[in-house]
């Protein structure tokens, strides 16, 4: 039984993943003078856990080495350009991950400055470094680092200090502040700022991390409220048409202008994935409702289009990955939903089966791909074309494979905490309801936008130009 009184299903006897021919130790991988040789993985009836977990360590080193934010003049929490401030807080979220899964904390205090030196003045993840360009979905993805801190039982900052589900409680409310019923009858827009481009755009991405975070401070806490409005975003998502049924495809979003009939039809795998966790967390919650579990076995039927049809159940960003059009935040979404299909297993054990296969074959290929650089171990991007490296190297690539490796260990940890099943983060349920966050079209002063993808914007028009007719656009 887990913490939620749920039968876990038993270990499968054959794990089909090992990792082999690590000749060197890897205390010379953190000393750093000479690193490992690469990780293989193999098809086999044999998975001694500690293979994997270093695997594991092996990718979050080489991701750990484009970060900069731990150096002299640097800025804690922020990797360089060209990654955006919100896959920063991706990245920490994984590091959170890798601690849980591997009990290895050589990247505890890095990741704990980072999740607190950028909280901002509100303890809200309105930092003033980056208040100016930040979107909804940015703020949530920190969001959901600290809210992984919290059920991963990470450990506690200092008491002085901001705790990580107050920080949740924070991201939460201070977006439920900024529901617009003006345009597309509700649902949060893109960006928080007027003068931001993309302030007249609500997606799914923005939506979805509300939704995902409502679900589990639900279950952390056991306050209904936060139940209400996953159900409430859920609903409005599905009525919009950013979900569509009976397929369960989620769209990337629409314009207000139009009231969000001009729905993009563009499909980004961290869509179904962060709204799967959030299912399961209402799964979890509501004592196994139909309703929820329904809509979990069709967003992982949904899933299917995230997997190669050449290559069995090998994971693949169907939008980008064939026709080499993804961009430096494309090509970590993988991260996200390895992350997310694990951590289902545990809220929803019935989807154990459907997901672990896919989870050990896309680790296996992704091990094959982490054959490139100087070092011969750099992780390339597209999984699906086994031991011949791509060419393709970043944060991303990475941390997407660290997460689908570390994600072939969800049976040896134990299930999410709750304020009543050993969670010991404090809370503040009023917090995120006060200073920036209340009013923010109130703000005058101009900052140009970036232009960056974030949410995975592509315009409908540029869209078909470059793509036209492709398959995964459904109308």
């Amino acid at each position: 039984m887990d913490h939620y009184g749920h039968a876990l299903r038993p270990p499968a006897r054959r794990c089909y993943l090992e990792v082999s021919n690590i000749s060197k130790d890897l205390s010379d991988l953190e000393e750093g003078p000479d690193a490992p040789e690469r990780p293989m993985l193999t098809k086999t009836s044999y998975c001694p856990i500690e293979s994997i977990k270093s695997a594991a360590k092996i990718a979050a080193y080489d991701m750990m080495k484009f970060y900069t934010g731990n150096r002299t003049g640097d800025v804690p929490g922020n990797l360089p350009p060209p990654y955006y401030w919100w896959e920063a807080g991706a990245m920490f979220g994984s590091l959170v991950d890798y601690y849980y899964y591997t009990n290895d904390s050589q990247y505890n205090d890095v990741t704990t400055q980072a999740l607190l030196f950028q909280v901002g003045p509100n303890r809200d993840y309105m930092t003033p470094n980056q208040t100016k360009t930040e979107g909804n979905d940015d703020q949530g993805f920190w969001g959901l680092a600290v809210m992984s801190a919290a059920e991963q039982r990470f450990p506690d900052p200092p008491a002085e200090q901001p705790q990580w589900l107050s920080l949740a409680q924070a991201v939460f409310n201070s977006q439920a502040l900024r529901w617009d019923t003006q345009f597309c009858k509700g649902g949060l827009r893109w960006q928080i700022f007027t003068f931001n481009t993309g302030y007249d755009y609500k997606n799914t991405i923005s939506n979805g991390a509300f939704f995902n975070l409502g679900a589990r401070l639900a279950k952390y806490t056991g306050n209904q409220t936060y139940a209400d409005w996953a159900e409430k975003t859920w609903d409005w998502s599905e009525s919009v048409g950013f979900i569509k049924l009976p397929e369960y495809y989620f769209y990337d979003g629409g314009h207000t202008a139009l009231n969000c009939t001009d729905i993009n039809r563009i499909q980004w795998s961290y869509n179904p994935g962060i709204f799967l966790l959030g299912a399961a967390h209402m799964y979890n919650y509501t004592d196994g409702s139909e309703k929820w579990r329904t809509r979990i076995e069709g967003i992982l039927n949904g899933t299917n289009l995230f997997f190669s049809p050449d290559v069995t159940d090998v994971m693949y960003e169907v939008a980008c990955e064939g026709p080499g059009t993804c961009n430096t935040d494309n090509k970590s979404f993988k991260a996200y939903l390895s992350r997310w299909m694990a951590a289902t297993t545990k809220l929803a054990p019935f989807t154990y089966d459907f997901i672990m296969p896919k989870l050990r074959a896309s680790a296996a290929a992704a091990a094959l791909q982490c054959s490139g650089g100087t070092n011969g171990r750099t992780c390339g991007l597209r999984w699906t074309e086994g031991a011949k490296y791509d060419g393709s190297t970043g944060v991303g690539e990475q941390m997407s494979a660290m997460e689908v490796f570390q994600s072939n260990l969800i049976t040896k940890v134990e299930a999410p905490v709750t304020n009543n099943t050993g969670g010991t983060s404090k809370g503040d349920p009023s917090a995120g309801t006060g200073g920036t966050s209340r009013q923010p079209g109130l703000a005058t002063n101009s900052v140009t936008k970036k232009d960056r993808v974030g949410a995975g914007i592509l315009t409908t028009l540029v869209l078909m130009g470059v793509v036209g007719g492709a398959w995964w656009i459904v109308a």
